[in-house]
């Protein structure tokens, strides 16, 4: 190992980088930390979908990039909401017994899967200048077809997350699982033949 490599890494040993960064994103700035683990994700998965439209001739650009913002902004705005949800369940069901786990489980289900749902629709209805009527006719056309892979994804992700993660870690891991969801989101979101009516 030459001696400019070994002096980089007794540096970074020292100086504690990792160390420092962890304990003001995952400490002091952990809200912020959340709202931009929120809205990074969203924008990839995006992208991503539209890479995915453009290789299939469903896109005349390649990227919109009023979209792109539109899907980062949504992101943003859930980032608080995920963040006060995780904190405050830990606190009303704390510990890690499969009694718990699985009331974490069903709350994030029954509460914060349609509300995430509803903010998405309604958020990027608005940010689209679409009239109130017609994000509602958007929302009762997909909102079933999204909380049913709500259901698919999300109890495994989740009972991995309340079982082995730290709290203050939480929002990011899902974040990171996230992406892929994110993709789904797009597609459904941007794609007008999607319909399943709720009845």
């Amino acid at each position: 190992m030459s001696k400019m490599l070994r002096n980089c890494l007794e540096f970074y040993r020292k100086s504690n980088i990792i160390r420092q960064y962890r304990q003001h994103a995952f400490g002091k700035y952990l809200l912020f930390t959340n709202i931009i683990s929120s809205g990074v994700p969203m924008f990839f998965g995006d992208l991503i979908q539209q890479e995915i439209e453009y290789q299939h001739n469903k896109l005349a650009e390649r990227y919109d990039y009023k979209r792109l913002g539109r899907m980062l902004l949504i992101g943003l705005a859930v980032g608080p909401v995920h963040h006060y949800f995780y904190v405050n369940l830990n606190r009303y069901l704390p510990g890690k017994s499969m009694k718990n786990i699985f009331k974490k489980i069903m709350t994030d289900q029954l509460l914060m899967g349609p509300a995430c749902i509803m903010i998405f629709f309604t958020g990027l209805g608005l940010l689209e200048g679409k009239s109130l009527s017609n994000i509602n006719d958007e929302i009762k056309s997909k909102f079933l077809i999204v909380y049913k892979m709500d259901w698919v994804v999300w109890p495994p992700t989740q009972f991995l997350n309340f079982y082995f993660v730290p709290v203050k870690y939480q929002v990011i891991y899902i974040n990171f699982v996230t992406v892929l969801y994110d993709i789904f989101l797009s597609y459904v979101k941007h794609n007008n033949k999607i319909k399943e009516k709720i009845l």
